[in-house]
């Protein structure tokens, strides 16, 4: 009984160590920004100017979104085009409207097709 509380303690001391990670991950991808630090400081003053926060959580830009179209305008398109909001929005997600769509396909064009293929 005492040797298998010894061995079971010196096990347990054995693998008590920590567990450290190898290596840290380097990232060498370097970033380059299109805008100077004189763009982006213009940007920050004109957001704080105005009292908006593009980055903040209630940022809310449609607040006060004045549409050129009247809600009766939208509801008559919507009607107008029923048939085919029901046949997008069917259980086929409108697979078999859209196969019997009569358009015309552009051609296509695979990779590896050099621009001028003859």
């Amino acid at each position: 009984m005492n040797a298998k509380l010894t061995l079971s303690a010196l096990l347990l001391a054995a693998f008590a160590g920590n567990a450290l990670a190898d290596d840290p991950t380097v990232v060498n991808e370097h970033f380059a920004g299109t805008k100077t630090r004189a763009e982006v400081n213009a940007e920050l003053a004109t957001y704080k100017a105005i009292g908006v926060n593009p980055w903040s959580m209630s940022y809310q830009p449609l607040k006060y979104f004045q549409s050129a179209t009247t809600r009766e305008a939208v509801v008559a398109d919507y009607l107008a085009s029923r048939g085919e909001v029901g046949a997008l929005t069917g259980e086929d997600s409108g697979s078999a409207y859209l196969a019997q769509a009569r358009t015309v396909m552009p051609v296509r064009t695979l990779a590896g097709t050099p621009a001028n293929a003859q």
